[in-house]
């Protein structure tokens, strides 16, 4: 489906990223991980090239 399309492949993590933050603060609102970890964990893989 993204195939050749990493940019949109990001902007579809990004959403999920977006719900799932959501769903933590419902769930779990006490124990979440950070902001940076959780753009690492659903956005940060995509990138081709590691983080600096």
């Amino acid at each position: 489906m993204f195939d050749g399309d990493p940019v949109g492949l990001s902007i579809e993590i990004a959403g999920y990223l977006f719900d799932g933050t959501g769903d933590m603060v419902k769930l779990n609102p006490h124990d979440m991980p950070g902001p940076e970890a959780l753009f690492v964990r659903f956005v940060g893989w995509t990138r081709r090239r590691p983080f600096t």
